[in-house]
C-alpha cells in the first residue's frame, strides 16, 4: 500500500462517526442520565480496523508480519480483540457524544466499563450519569462600588502578633500549682450521649483559651471552666454539636465532655539572642519586628481581598437559585478548605489560626461549600467568557511566595503540594482571583474601618467529638504539638 493510500486510509478514519441514538434526560441537579444505542454497522467497522491493526503487528510463529490470516487473529485474540473494540467504541461515542452535545460534564461518566458486553448480534447499548455545569445568565458585575476595610498596623499590634509568632518556638515547662488562662493543660477527654460513649482523646495538649474549637463543635469559656485545675482533676461541659457535622445524627445534639487532666504547663519564650534570629535567618530584632509588620500588612491585604471577594460573589451569585447535587458538595468540602488553607498561608497565618479557621468552616462545610460552589461556577464562566488563563509562571509565583513564607524550598512546596492534591485548587485560586480581579478593575471603592478580631482567642484541635475524622491533616501545615506527639486519639468504636 503506497504512502499516499496509507494517509487517506488514516484520514478516513479520523473523520468517521458512528450513527449514534442518544438520548438525554435531567435526573436531578446538574445530573443527566444518558442512554446510547451503537448501531451493529458500526460495531463492525471499528471491529475491523482493530483485526486490520493486529494482522499487522501481531507475532504469530510461522507467519510473517502483515500476513497472519484474519480469522487466526480473530480465533488466537479473541479475549484482547474484544477489550480493545470495547474500549475504542465506548471512547470514541463518548467523545462523539461531547462534540455533538453540549453537555459541559463536571466529572468523568460513572460507567463501569467491565460490566459491560457486547451482544453477539444487533446493537449495542449502554447507560450512564453524568454531572454537569448548571446552566444560567451571568449577571451585570461592571461598576460595582465595594467597601474596603482599611487598617493602620500599629506597633501594639506588632508586639502582641510577635508574641504568638514566637510561642510557635516556645517550650513548654511543667508547672507545680494550678492553671490560670493562657496556660497549657495535657488532658484526656471523653465525649459522651446518652451514657454512650461517642469518641476519646488521650493526652492532647491544649492552652486554656476563651473558645475550644474542634472540627464538629466549640465550648465557650474554656478559659474560665479550667481556670484553677490541677493535675488529677477533672471538669465536665455540654457541648452542642454542629448542624453540619459529618455524623448526621448528631447534628444539632447535646454531648456531654469530661475532660482528665494530667499535667500544667507554662510556656517558656524563646530569647532573642542571635542564636535565635541566626535560625531564623534574620539578623536583628528590629528586622524581626519589620518582618511581622510587613506579615500584618500583608494580612490586612489578605483581609481586603476577602471581604472585596465576598461582597463581589454576594452580587454576582444573587440570582444563582439553582440547586447543587448533595453528593458533589460532599465531595466538594475538602477542596473547599484546601483552598482556604491555601490562601491563609500565603497570607503568612499562623498554623494555629488556620486550624481555628479550618474547624469553624468543618462546622459550616455543606452550606459554605455549596456556596464556594456556585462562585467557582460563576467566576469560572466569567473567565472563559473574558480567556483568562492561568500560566505556568502564575503557579510558580504563588509556590514561590509560599516557599517564602513558610522558609521552606520552591521545589519542596511543590512536591507537598502535588502529594495532597493541591496543585489543581492552587490552579482554580489563582483563576478565580484572576476573575474577581477582573471585576474589581471596573469597580468603585469606598474605604471603611476594618472590624476588630481576635483569632488569637481560639485554641483549635484537629478533632471532632463524634468520632469521625476528615483527612485535613494533609491539608494544614504541621504545628509543634503534632511534631512531639501530641494529639493521638482513639475512636471509643474503632
Amino acid at each position: 500500500m503506497s504512502t499516499e493510500t496509507t494517509e487517506n486510509a488514516a484520514a478516513e478514519t479520523d473523520n468517521y462517526k458512528m450513527s449514534l441514538d442518544v438520548t438525554i434526560e435531567d435526573v436531578g441537579p446538574c445530573k443527566k442520565h444518558i442512554v446510547v444505542r451503537i448501531p451493529r454497522d458500526d460495531i463492525s467497522h471499528h471491529y475491523d480496523e482493530v483485526v486490520s491493526k493486529l494482522i499487522g503487528e501481531a507475532d504469530v510463529p510461522g507467519f510473517r508480519k502483515g500476513h497472519v490470516p484474519k480469522k487466526l487473529v480473530e480465533r488466537r485474540f479473541k479475549k484482547e480483540l474484544s477489550s480493545d473494540v470495547k474500549q475504542r467504541v465506548l471512547l470514541e461515542s463518548l467523545e462523539q457524544i461531547s462534540e455533538e452535545h453540549d453537555l459541559n460534564p463536571i466529572n468523568e461518566p460513572d460507567i463501569d466499563i467491565e460490566s459491560l458486553t457486547f451482544p453477539e448480534e444487533g446493537d449495542f447499548e449502554y447507560e450512564f450519569d453524568v454531572e454537569v455545569r448548571p446552566v444560567f445568565e451571568l449577571p451585570d458585575y461592571e461598576g460595582l462600588t465595594i467597601e474596603r476595610p482599611t487598617k493602620e498596623t500599629t506597633d501594639e499590634d506588632v508586639e502582641r502578633y510577635l508574641d504568638q509568632f514566637l510561642s510557635q518556638y516556645g517550650q513548654l515547662v511543667p508547672h507545680a500549682g494550678a492553671a490560670a488562662k493562657g496556660d497549657h493543660i495535657v488532658l484526656s477527654a471523653e465525649f459522651a450521649r446518652d451514657g454512650e460513649t461517642l469518641r476519646k482523646l488521650h493526652e492532647v495538649t491544649v492552652q486554656l483559651k476563651p473558645v475550644l474549637r474542634f472540627r464538629d463543635a466549640e465550648l465557650e469559656s474554656f478559659d474560665e471552666l479550667m481556670s484553677g485545675v490541677e493535675a488529677g482533676q477533672e471538669r465536665e461541659a455540654d457541648m452542642i454539636v454542629s448542624q453540619e457535622a459529618e455524623s448526621i445524627e448528631l447534628r444539632g445534639e447535646t454531648v456531654h465532655a469530661k475532660f482528665m487532666v494530667h499535667d500544667v504547663k507554662q510556656l517558656r519564650m524563646p530569647e532573642l539572642n542571635k542564636e535565635f534570629l541566626d535560625r531564623l535567618g534574620i539578623e536583628s530584632e528590629d528586622e524581626l519586628r519589620s518582618e511581622v509588620r510587613s506579615t500584618l500588612e500583608r494580612q490586612t491585604v489578605y483581609a481586603q481581598r476577602q471581604s472585596a471577594r465576598e461582597q463581589v460573589l454576594a452580587k454576582i451569585t444573587e440570582s444563582a437559585d439553582w440547586d447543587l447535587p448533595e453528593l458533589l458538595v460532599r465531595r466538594q468540602v475538602d477542596n473547599a478548605l484546601r483552598r482556604q488553607i491555601l490562601e491563609m498561608q500565603q497570607a503568612g497565618f499562623t498554623p494555629q489560626e488556620i486550624r481555628a479557621r479550618e474547624n469553624e468552616l468543618r462546622q459550616q462545610a455543606l452550606t459554605t461549600t455549596r456556596q464556594a460552589l456556585k462562585e467557582h461556577f460563576v467566576l469560572d464562566k466569567i473567565a472563559m467568557e473574558k480567556e483568562i488563563k492561568v500560566t505556568p509562571g502564575d503557579i510558580q509565583t504563588e509556590i514561590g511566595l509560599m516557599a517564602a513564607q513558610s522558609g521552606e524550598s520552591p521545589r519542596r512546596v511543590r512536591a507537598r503540594l502535588a502529594k495532597s492534591g493541591m496543585i489543581e485548587n492552587l490552579e482554580a485560586q489563582i483563576c478565580e482571583r484572576k476573575a474577581i480581579d477582573f471585576i474589581l478593575d471596573k469597580a468603585k471603592f469606598k474605604d471603611v474601618k476594618a472590624k476588630e478580631t481576635d483569632e488569637n482567642r481560639i485554641e483549635a484541635l484537629p478533632h471532632a467529638i463524634c468520632g469521625i475524622e476528615g483527612d485535613a491533616e494533609a491539608m494544614a501545615p504541621v504545628d509543634q504539638d503534632e511534631q512531639s506527639g501530641d494529639g493521638e486519639d482513639s475512636d471509643a468504636d474503632s
